[in-house]
């Protein structure tokens, strides 16, 4: 990583006692910047950390993701951070792959980066897979390109870009905000490039917080909301599905 670069690592944690010191460790080889958002855990996540110079912030009670991945942002921008980084505190992401996620940034300094995952259907839960697919079809008709992974939470976020979105982030966003996110930053031009990831699902973690389908039906809520209010902006589904 360039020096030049001021990076801020970003990762929201529930319940993560198994993996987020693993997570963090390796996430402070990446930048010594990591701020790990406590979203009011119940167990010993905030305890497992001790020793490691991570700025801890804890929210009073579960706000969900959402908030938490907002309130991270926040004060890595109010630093004048050139970008953020997030990734879950879970072990599905592998903080080794943000020097990729860099360079790809460096190639499009006015884009967001996923990391997005490629997906074996055998080794993922089903249900997950398919709804991973739907979600994928309508945030990228309401962004207007094509987004291979649109709920991947391992990201690189220009911060002149985090800037110019307003995206809701209070408690019901829930997993809303970073389908959001893509969709208000297609609104002004700016697109988001992939970086191709494992899939992880690492025994040891927690089960996962997402919902797949409660949480994909809010998702598709807010981007048919986004749709009509644009007449349902049917040049994005053209672009989304010719792939670009």
């Amino acid at each position: 990583m360039s020096a030049a670069v001021r990076l801020a690592i970003v990762i929201p944690a529930l319940d993560e006692q198994a993996t987020i010191r693993n997570v963090a460790a390796r996430a402070l080889r990446q930048s010594d910047w990591v701020i790990v958002v406590n979203d009011g855990s119940s167990d010993d996540t905030v305890q497992v950390l001790d020793g490691l110079p991570v700025t801890l912030i804890s929210n009073p009670r579960t706000l969900g993701k959402a908030a938490s991945l907002w309130r991270g942002m926040a004060i890595a921008l109010a630093e004048d951070v050139d970008a953020v980084v997030t990734l879950d505190g879970d072990g599905q992401h592998e903080p080794e792959d943000i020097p990729r996620l860099l360079a790809a940034w460096r190639e499009r300094p006015e884009a967001i980066v996923i990391g997005a995952r490629q997906w074996q259907r055998h080794a993922v839960p089903k249900m997950r897979y398919y709804a991973n697919r739907f979600a994928n079809f309508w945030v990228a008709w309401a962004a207007g390109y094509a987004i291979p992974d649109s709920q991947s939470g391992f990201r690189l976020y220009p911060a002149h870009v985090l800037k110019r979105l307003r995206v809701a982030h209070d408690v019901g966003a829930r997993f809303c905000f970073e389908s959001e996110v893509l969709i208000e930053a297609g609104r002004i031009g700016v697109h988001s490039v992939p970086v191709p990831i494992a899939a992880l699902y690492p025994q040891q973690a927690r089960p996962s917080h997402f919902r797949p389908i409660a949480d994909i039906a809010l998702i598709v809520r807010m981007v048919a909301w986004k749709l009509v209010s644009r007449g349902f902006h049917l040049p994005g589904l053209v672009r989304s599905l010719r792939g670009r």
